[in-house]
């Protein structure tokens, strides 16, 4: 994992923007999120320990622990106590769907934490919703149910 620290490797580098309206937590765990399901960190591989990446990325510890806990709901790894985080292998059949649900419900909680931090009304969290699904074309012809 130390070379997705690594600045000369485009692309893979974690970078956290504290003046952003999303939490630390949350960029990270949205960041090693799609690192882990775009395959550059693989099954079995080991996260940095929290206090080894709270140093590297100059954030609290609690912070990188929040994150991998997160992950760690979602399925994405496995926290081995000290023996460190392991990226768990992918899931197939219904463990997809339940990792569909999760991911939904992550970005859910993150277009929530926006919309709050802007003070913006729920309708309007709804309608930015809204638009940007009519923007994307559907993946599939037929309706998936999450």
């Amino acid at each position: 994992m130390s070379d997705l620290l690594s600045p000369q490797e485009s692309g893979s580098s974690l970078r956290i923007d504290l003046a952003s309206p999303i939490p630390a937590y949350e960029q990270l765990r949205s960041q090693l999120a799609g690192l882990i399901e775009t395959g550059v960190l693989p099954p079995g591989d080991r996260l940095p320990p929290v206090r080894q990446l709270a140093a590297d990325l100059g954030l609290a510890g609690g912070t990188i622990a929040r994150a991998y806990r997160e992950l760690d709901h979602a399925g994405l790894v496995r926290g081995h106590g000290r023996h460190g985080t392991v990226i768990r292998p992918r899931p197939t059949g219904d463990d997809a769907a339940q990792a569909r649900r999760a991911a939904l419900a992550t970005a859910a909680d993150q277009l929530a934490a926006t919309a709050r931090s802007q003070n913006l009304s729920d309708d309007a969290a709804f309608t930015a919703l809204h638009s940007a699904l009519a923007r994307l074309p559907l993946t599939h012809p037929t309706t998936q149910h999450v």
